[in-house]
This record gives C-alpha cells, sequence and structure tokens, in this order.
C-alpha cells in the first residue's frame, strides 16, 4: 500500500461518524498512517475532535445534514462509530461511491437490537435466549408473562447500557418500561430477552478484511446497569467453547461482510454459547487491548479497512477499568494517583468537555502475570481516582 500525507490534495482521509474516546483511538492509529481525519459527532469537543485534522458538530440522525458533510469532504472511508446516526444517508453516501465501514446494510442490521438478532437467530440460525419484541407496556408484560422471570429489557436501539434493566417480577414491569423510556436513542420499541443463567458473558474481537478474519484473545466482562465497568483479557473458557464463539462470530461476520473489527458478545453456560449482540465497530471492553496487545483493537481496525494484513502479538494479561464521574463539572478535573502509572499500569483520559455522574471519562490499564492480579491493580487504580 503506498501512504499518503494529512491536508494534501492526494490525502486518504478518513470520517469518523461518532468521536467518543473510542472514536479518539481510532483517529489516533489512523493519524499514525498519515491518514487525513475528520471527526464528526452531535456536539463539540468530542474526545476525537481534539486530535482530528477537522472537526464538526452535527445532528447525525439529519439525514441531508449529514449527507452534505460528506459530500463536502469526500472521505475515502466512513466509519460509524455509534448506533444513532442516519442509516439512510449511509445508505444513500454508498449509491454515491463511498465506502461505508463495514457496509451499510451491516449497519443498519446491528444499530437495532431487533435487526441483528433477527438476521443471527432467524437467517443464520444461530443459538440464542428467546425473545420477543414489543411496543406498548401491555406487550412488555405479556411478553414478560410467556418467557418468564427475570428477564432482560432493552431498547431496541441504544447504547452503552443506556434504558437496560432486568424485570424480575410483575410489580416492575412500569419500571422497566419507564427506564427504556430514558435511553438515548429510538425507545419506541423494545427487546424482552430469556435470562440465560450464564457462567460468564464475553466479547470476542472479531477483525476482518480480504486478507482474512482473526480473532483477538476472548475479553471478559462486569456490567452495571448494562455498561461496562471491568474487562479482563484473556478470559479463561474451555477450547470447546471458545471454538463454538469463533465459529459463530464467523459465521455473523462474514454474513455481514465488509471490513473493519467486530466487538462479537456472548453468553456461555459450561459448553453452550449464546449469541448476545454485536457492535460493527471496536468495543468499550476491548479497551485493554491497549495494553495487551502488539496491535490494540483500534489499530487493528484502521488495518483491517485499509486492507492491510491483521497479524499481531498477545503480550500479556490483562485489565481495564472504566472511571465514572461522580458529579457535575463543565470543565471536569479528574485526580489520578501518581503510582498508577508505572512499567504495568496506565490511566487514559478521555478528554469529555462535561461530566455528570455514571459518565465514563477515563479508563485504567493494567498487566500482570495472571489476570485475577491485573483486575485487582485496575480496579485500586479506579477506586483511588476522583473527579470534581
Amino acid at each position: 500500500m503506498t501512504f499518503t500525507t494529512p491536508l494534501k490534495d492526494n490525502a486518504v482521509k478518513i470520517m469518523l461518524l461518532g468521536s467518543g474516546e473510542l472514536g479518539k483511538e481510532v483517529a489516533i492509529e489512523a493519524q499514525r498512517l498519515g491518514l487525513e481525519v475528520i471527526a464528526v459527532d452531535r456536539y463539540e469537543h468530542a474526545p476525537a475532535h481534539q486530535v482530528a485534522h477537522r472537526a464538526y458538530a452535527v445532528d447525525m440522525q439529519d439525514k441531508e445534514a449529514v449527507l452534505a458533510l460528506i459530500e463536502e469532504e469526500r472521505p475515502d472511508y466512513i466509519l460509524p462509530e455509534v448506533e444513532a446516526i442516519s442509516i439512510e444517508a449511509l445508505f444513500e453516501a454508498e449509491k454515491r461511491g463511498f465506502h461505508v465501514i463495514p457496509n451499510a446494510e451491516a449497519v443498519n442490521k446491528t444499530m437495532n437490537r431487533k435487526n441483528i438478532r433477527r438476521f443471527a437467530a432467524e437467517e443464520l440460525g444461530l443459538k440464542t435466549s428467546a425473545y420477543r419484541f414489543v411496543t406498548s407496556r401491555e406487550e412488555l408484560a405479556a411478553a414478560a408473562e410467556e418467557l418468564g422471570y427475570p428477564c432482560v429489557v432493552k431498547p431496541v436501539m441504544s447504547s452503552s447500557g443506556h434504558g437496560q434493566s432486568i424485570l424480575r417480577s410483575s410489580t416492575e414491569v412500569d419500571r422497566s418500561w419507564e427506564i427504556a423510556q430514558e435511553a438515548r436513542g429510538d425507545a419506541s420499541e423494545l427487546i424482552v430477552e430469556e435470562f440465560i443463567e450464564f457462567d460468564y458473558e464475553i466479547t470476542l474481537l472479531t477483525v476482518r478484511n480480504e486478507t482474512g478474519t482473526v480473532f483477538c484473545p476472548p475479553v471478559g466482562h462486569v456490567q452495571q446497569d448494562g455498561d461496562y465497568v471491568l474487562s479482563w483479557q484473556p478470559m479463561a473458557m474451555s477450547d470447546a467453547a471458545l471454538q463454538k464463539a469463533k465459529s459463530i462470530a464467523k459465521a455473523v461476520t462474514d454474513g455481514l461482510g465488509g471490513r473493519g473489527i467486530f466487538g462479537v458478545e456472548f453468553f456461555v453456560k459450561g459448553e453452550e454459547v449464546y449469541f448476545s449482540e454485536l457492535s460493527p465497530r471496536p468495543h468499550d471492553t476491548g479497551m485493554v487491548t491497549l495494553i495487551t496487545q502488539s496491535q490494540s483493537e483500534f489499530a487493528l481496525h484502521v488495518r483491517a479497512v485499509l486492507g492491510l494484513p491483521l497479524d499481531f502479538t498477545f503480550f500479556s494479561p490483562g485489565a481495564s477499568a472504566a472511571y465514572k464521574a461522580k458529579g457535575h463539572s463543565k470543565a471536569p478535573m479528574i485526580e489520578v494517583p501518581d503510582d498508577a502509572f508505572t512499567a504495568r499500569s496506565f490511566v487514559r483520559i478521555f478528554g469529555k468537555p462535561e461530566s455528570h455522574p455514571g459518565r465514563r471519562l477515563a479508563v485504567a490499564l493494567a498487566i500482570a502475570e495472571e489476570v485475577e492480579e491485573a483486575k485487582k491493580h485496575a480496579q485500586k487504580i479506579v477506586d483511588r481516582m476522583d473527579d470534581h
């Protein structure tokens, strides 16, 4: 491949539609390969805005606004980094000859839990939990009775766990409905899922382009209120379960096609592996790869987009722990203990322009000889951090 120089007439350009902490790392990796980076988000001074060549704040669900920006910048690659994007704009951009990553139809299927679940379970025949789709409180109550308690309730369109809840009895239907309506995204339709008494859940980072498909070692994670707080790599699992997960991940990513990294989530119970969700972009639980691998998930994503070889080396067991804001601030300040920065640990500050309770502001990363030691180290760092 021939590499170009940013800000020149022949520069290879990527446009990030979504510029949070994950997009920021993609932008940094793209900069390292001489790509010109245009970062777009719904608000100004988003993390990736701060490291891009140009930044824009637009309503990304406004088809005409997104298309106008694409036509103005004419990027070689368009990388959707969040769910809340006008899918009509992506389809139209693709018709006009722009390269959407992985492709507009894959984004369409995965930005909506209804589409990806039906694609995986009904078209590909993959093993999933039982599920129903509902559009009213009455339908939610009926679906819960049919699937049994507890069950999991999620908006079909939301991100970072927003709007999710576990419905444990008929008395909690109103509560689950209200939680869903407060989600960031479209809460007009919900998915109600059978609660799988799983042993653990994983993210299998799956990277594909024309050179082939590679898998990162499985990432284990803990979620609170549907949002990740701790992840580690590798997750200990049997060879049989891992091979099942890889087989399912390859089937679904081959079905979606295109280039890039996919965060494929699974529930595992014994040797049984259940497909859960998929994101066609770097995954928040995969931030652990910033310290464990020779090529992080972000570097692998950029390589895949460019059609480059996807080889990498796994260096060490490691963990990531998310730091979430404790208060409100228009100019967040984050206190980090000096001893967080060692040969085996460090902290990444996202640079978000405002904070509110629960908003992810930073991540602590650590490696160790054993996963459990790395988890304790990363969590200890976060426990000693503060913000104001």
